[in-house]
């Protein structure tokens, strides 16, 4: 399927490292798909920019969300939780994208419907290859809700 015939998805990032957010930026870049992507750098603005308030009050509603665990202010398993607890948020497809493979997060994050839970690989080739993988599934296999 030719990525013209696919609309514009709008990912939300919620990360505070700045050499992981480069990375994602860089390989959606390179993506054969049109993406926006978001980027909130603490759980505190992670929640505003759902919630569209302040600075955030006109923004896009993502597709889906890449969300890290240990974040600033409200950790990401604080944050999938209030997602998951809001009717409208909670239909959008949150997933896990952290360094944490502690068996007690995954739980957590399954717990709370995460709905995949991905280990950041360390090495720069396959951080990239497995977010070109995400958006591969997320955008193209799946159907997403509107």
């Amino acid at each position: 399927m030719s990525s013209k015939n696919l609309k514009l998805a709008h990912i939300l990032l919620v990360e505070d490292n700045e050499g992981d957010i480069l990375l994602t930026l860089d390989a959606f870049e390179e993506s054969k798909f049109e993406t926006k992507v978001s980027v909130a750098r603490n759980g505190q603005e992670a929640l505003d920019f759902l919630n569209k308030k302040g600075e955030f009050a006109d923004a896009k509603r993502p597709d889906i969300i890449l969300l890290d665990i240990n974040i600033p202010i409200f950790n990401g398993l604080e944050v999938l939780q209030e997602i998951k607890q809001d009717e409208i948020l909670k239909k959008i497809p949150v997933i896990m994208l952290t360094t944490s493979s502690n068996q007690t997060d995954i739980d957590k994050a399954y717990k709370n419907y995460c709905n995949s839970y991905i280990k950041k690989p360390l090495e720069m080739e396959e951080f990239m290859k497995a977010i070109l993988q995400i958006e591969e599934f997320w955008l193209q296999l799946s159907i997403l809700t509107k």
